[in-house]
């Protein structure tokens, strides 16, 4: 998976990954009201807007763009019917050839470690046959329990020729409170980035890792310095548009052959109707899916330029 993904980049000339991580702030009035009418103002009621909402979006960018990155949370929180709607959200990606990372933000040792990445990347045992859970290509997975909590998800790595993003320097401001603390005089992210190039170097695509990292673009230095430390490992980098990073902080994620790195955004685009930037271009509620088109080929376009 981690080829597909290079090669679609390439393709569509377009480091980016939509964050779609849908709140019910953002979904216009018209959805809600069609949703509600047909559901009620219950959680199915909300995982249908939520839905209607995201195809939607998929519709007017997939040509665009090389992967989404739907938010699991998003949808959890709507119980059962939300978690129905992140695959039926999983599912139509796949139907439009997009590449999937679920941002699941997994992790936990052993057996646990082992049912997390079946259930998303891999496959159950039931009776006599083998079933798919989520299915998505990619799965984010939190790296503080060490080898034992990423170790079962390479494994399926491997199996399914799919790939992880490990975090190791998330955007969020309080995120230096444990990644940037010194060992052996060394600033944790460093060491949790060496480790990342060492997992992936037993899982290897043409030319990239199945093991990748997560590197927030609102820290542009410490980027510079991953970069280096994981030459092989592709960067999914969140952070761009709301939290504040631009295109011309997003150099040194790259390597010199252009690639190695993807880059979210999240509500910046998918909220993008919401934005002075757009309305002024007349874009009303009931056509949000076009400001999405539109702020995606904005951020092409920064990034293009900035690299």
């Amino acid at each position: 998976m981690i080829n597909k993904l290079t090669e679609k980049i390439k393709k569509t000339n377009a480091p980016v990954v939509v964050g779609l991580d849908p709140m019910l702030s953002y979904i216009p009035d018209h959805i809600k009201t069609a949703a509600f009418e047909k559901c009620g103002e219950t959680t199915a009621g909300a995982a249908e807007a939520v839905w209607q909402y995201n195809k939607a979006i998929i519709d007017a960018v997939y040509d665009l763009i090389p992967a989404v990155k739907p938010q699991i949370a998003m949808y959890e929180q709507f119980g059962l019917e939300g978690m129905a709607a992140f695959q039926k959200t999983v599912d139509y990606c796949h139907e439009k050839d997009l590449v999937v990372i679920g941002d699941v933000k997994r992790g936990d040792i052993g057996s646990t470690s082992a049912a997390y990445a079946s259930g998303h990347l891999g496959k159950v045992q039931v009776g006599s046959k083998l079933c798919s859970g989520f299915g998505e290509d990619f799965a984010t997975v939190n790296p503080y329990l060490g080898t034992d909590g990423i170790q079962p998800f390479i494994d399926v790595c491997k199996e399914e020729k799919k790939g992880i993003f490990v975090l190791v320097k998330t955007s969020n401001p309080s995120s230096g409170e444990f990644q940037d603390r010194l060992v052996d005089n060394r600033p944790l992210y460093e060491i949790v980035g060496e480790k990342v190039a060492e997992w992936g170097s037993s899982c290897m695509g043409d030319s990239y890792s199945y093991v990748g990292a997560v590197v927030g673009a609102t820290y542009p230095e410490q980027g510079k310095i991953l970069r280096k430390l994981m030459p092989k490992a592709f960067i999914l980098v969140p952070g761009y548009g709301a939290q504040g990073g631009k295109g011309a902080d997003l150099v040194h994620f790259f390597n010199p052959d252009g690639l190695g790195a993807i880059v979210n955004s999240s509500r910046g685009i998918i909220a993008a109707w919401k934005q002075e930037k757009y309305q002024a271009k007349g874009i009303a509620p009931e056509n949000f899916a076009d400001a999405s088109r539109l702020a995606v080929e904005d951020m092409i376009e920064d990034i293009a330029s900035a690299l």
